[in-house]
């Protein structure tokens, strides 16, 4: 059903969310785990939770997602999960044979009140995890938080098992992306090796989440962060945690740990935030920018100039994870548009203090964060004043079709798309694709609702 029943009249709800701009903890954390090389995600839970979360990131992928679950059933909801999470860990290293199973918890399993710690000592003291094997966890209830939360929570929880501090710096800086697409990470990846850096990235999802179709079936892919470099990564000179709700907790803990220095950062969407992110790793490891990264910027900064006109003024609805509305808002603000309705299901106090910073150039731009942030909200704010542009996921389909506006996809999850996980929305290159779509986008609607007299072949 679309949403034409959708009133105009905007009243405050206190205990009602209505298709929320977020999804759940778990999820989240799933998708960190897999940036792991050779791990296995373990849903501490039922069957059915297990399966929303890999069926969210398959169709978002388009990948295949493993993970185990500890299928709980009435026995386990009345008296805990801990023979089911002994029995899986036994039963997952003897059969599928990974280096690390990460465990994550649900809504039932914290209801309950499973102590997870406790139970993975009590595996390994039974011989259940096999020596030079690993059991990490975090604990991400979907009742708080969202999606992103749970991600970090995970990041977390791969600082608290493997990182080492031997009090031996290593000439290298960790680099943890936050919740972006594979595609981004190896672009980030790239964009340090051009600088001449060594670096440790985690979570790491290129190689797994875009895995190439070789013929032959492999249950882990061969990317991911390894357990040597988790470990390494308590010698590293600096971490630089791009985003501040899913990476700054795993960057704060590391620093508390092992002593490596935080520098916390947007993720690099736009010219700005790229800027910032190649001057602090220039700064951090004392390396000059080289020519070829100036000359990307240069392209951007042409493109950016050579259409301009297409952008200005243009009002914008955006809504998703707040570590890429902030970044995004502040591109789109340097391209001329207004982004004047920006909306977040996952809490947090950075989002709030910042946006107003962002949007400081549009006095007309409301931003709401929370419960009932959501896309009944955004839907009635267009309804009121419309937008010319919406951009966030797949969700907002609906909303662009009853009110004619074009949705640029972006964000998790894209579910009707393809392209999103193998072409970066970071750096300048991916800047310069943002672009793209953007004036497309526009042109297209320019294009289609033309009169025949001004219909033209060019503009």
């Amino acid at each position: 059903m679309l949403l034409r029943h959708t009133p105009k009249e905007v009243k405050e709800r206190e205990a009602l969310t209505i298709n929320p701009a977020k999804t759940c903890q778990p999820i989240g954390a799933m998708y960190a785990a897999l940036g792991i090389h050779n791990c296995l995600p373990h849903s501490h839970g039922s069957q059915g939770c297990c399966s929303y979360h890999r069926s969210m990131l398959t169709r978002h992928y388009k990948e295949p997602v493993m993970a185990t679950t500890s299928s709980f059933t009435e026995g386990s909801a009345v008296f805990g999960g801990q023979a089911n999470l002994l029995a899986a860990v036994e039963n997952i290293f003897a059969l599928y044979k990974p280096d690390v199973i990460a465990v994550h918890t649900t809504c039932l399993s914290e209801t309950i009140g499973d102590d997870i710690p406790q139970i993975v000592s009590k595996a390994v003291e039974e011989g259940k995890v096999p020596p030079g094997k690993f059991v990490i966890h975090a604990n991400t209830p979907s009742y708080i938080g969202s999606h992103v939360t749970g991600f970090a929570n995970m990041v977390k929880g791969m600082v608290k098992y493997f990182s080492v501090r031997t009090g031996v710096k290593d000439n290298q800086v960790n680099i943890i992306p936050g919740w972006v697409e594979p595609s981004d990470m190896r672009e980030i990846k790239r964009l340090t090796a051009e600088m001449g850096v060594k670096s440790i990235m985690f979570p790491d999802t290129s190689e797994i989440m875009d895995s190439p179709q070789t013929g032959k079936f492999e249950m882990y892919g061969k990317g991911g962060v390894t357990i040597d470099e988790l470990r390494a990564s308590g010698d590293s000179i600096a971490t630089l945690a791009m985003g501040h709700e899913a990476s700054v907790p795993a960057g704060e803990l590391l620093d508390s740990k092992c002593k490596v220095k935080l520098y916390e950062l947007d993720v690099p969407i736009g010219l700005k935030a790229t800027d910032r992110f190649i001057k602090t790793l220039s700064d951090v490891m004392n390396v000059p920018v080289p020519e070829s990264i100036e000359r990307e910027r240069g392209r951007l900064v042409d493109i950016l100039t050579d259409n301009e006109q297409y952008f200005y003024n243009k009002r914008v609805a955006l809504y998703g994870d707040p570590d890429q509305l902030i970044p995004m808002c502040e591109f789109l603000v340097d391209i001329g548009m207004r982004p004047v309705y920006v909306v977040t299901g996952t809490p947090g106090k950075y989002f709030a203090a910042r946006m107003p910073e962002v949007l400081k150039d549009i006095p007309e731009a409301k931003f709401r964060q929370g419960p009932q942030a959501d896309m009944f909200l955004v839907h009635q704010w267009i309804k009121n004043e419309p937008v010319d542009l919406l951009i966030g996921n797949t969700w907002g389909k609906y909303i662009a079709r009853d009110e004619n506006v074009p949705l640029i996809r972006f964000g998790f999850p894209i579910m009707d798309r393809v392209g999103h996980s193998y072409f970066p929305n970071v750096g300048y290159t991916g800047a310069i694709r943002l672009i793209e779509k953007l004036l497309n986008a526009i042109l297209d609607k320019r294009d289609r609702e033309a009169p025949e007299e001004k219909f033209e072949l060019m503009f």
